[in-house]
């Protein structure tokens, strides 16, 4: 069912490079469904902020190599469309790390017959890290999608004890995602016409349909975190997809630095 398809997520693998996940091989099992064969990776992200609080050396190291698989795969015009802690598998605690689940990525020509760019699936992501556009019936979303995953990841590893910045329940328990909604508003406060442009030709508009929240300041937000990690999160985890820096951009940021 899409968006989820092996094969297309096997083609686009097989275009990518370190830190991307590698395909070993895929074959066809004994019932003759397609499978993709992985190298094992021991831990994700997942895992690892499941223990507890993470240096910031391992933060850094870890994104740094998110940050480059998004590099490269948004320079193909590939988005991710689910990026989360679980999608990020590690050698070791201190990694590498690689990017993986690609099963519901989208590429431009592999899958513009089913998805045409403007006419893009909006049941994507996964729980607190999906985008406020998808939210919304934006169906022409880009990278930026991943960009927000990637901001609100990063501020649950970089939190004491590490945790999610929304809250979001089962699509089973909350299928129309209000709760998700609801809870980005109140965290980061209400969008405007000013603070969220783009929205304004959205089929929902998120615009006087809600109560209006004012939001946590973000130095509560984020209490205890570096504020060049800050820095990072506050311009990724924002409204206006245009206005989130692109991986490449993201790299260039002083959090992440390859030498502390």
């Amino acid at each position: 069912m899409e968006p989820h398809n092996p094969q297309r997520e096997a083609k686009i693998l097989a275009l990518q490079k370190k830190p991307c996940i590698p395909l070993l091989e895929t074959f066809r099992d004994q019932e003759q469904r397609f499978t993709l064969a992985f190298p094992f990776m021991p831990l994700s992200l997942e895992n690892l902020i499941g223990q507890g609080p993470l240096p910031k050396s391992r933060i850094r190291s870890h994104f740094r190599d998110l940050f480059s698989a998004l590099r490269d795969i948004h320079d193909k015009g590939i988005i991710h469309r689910d990026i989360k802690p679980s999608a990020l598998l590690l050698e070791s605690p201190d990694g590498p790390a690689y990017l993986s689940d690609f099963g519901t990525a989208w590429h431009p020509t592999l899958s513009i017959n089913t998805e045409p760019a403007d006419r893009k699936i909006l049941d994507i992501g996964t729980g607190p890290y999906r985008a406020p556009e998808v939210l919304f019936g934006n169906k022409s979303y880009g990278p930026s999608v991943d960009m927000w995953g990637a901001g609100v990841m990063l501020a649950e590893c970089c939190r004491d004890p590490p945790r999610p910045l929304f809250e979001s329940r089962p699509v089973s328990e909350d299928g129309n995602q209000l709760g998700l909604i609801l809870s980005i508003f109140k965290t980061i406060g209400s969008p405007t016409p000013e603070t969220w442009p783009e929205a304004l030709d959205f089929l929902t508009p998120p615009f006087e349909t809600y109560r209006t929240f004012q939001g946590e300041d973000w130095a509560n937000l984020l209490s205890g975190v570096d504020g060049s990690f800050q820095e990072l999160i506050v311009k990724l985890v924002t409204y206006e997809s245009s206005q989130r820096p692109s991986a490449a951009q993201a790299l260039g940021f002083t959090c992440l630095d390859s030498v502390p």
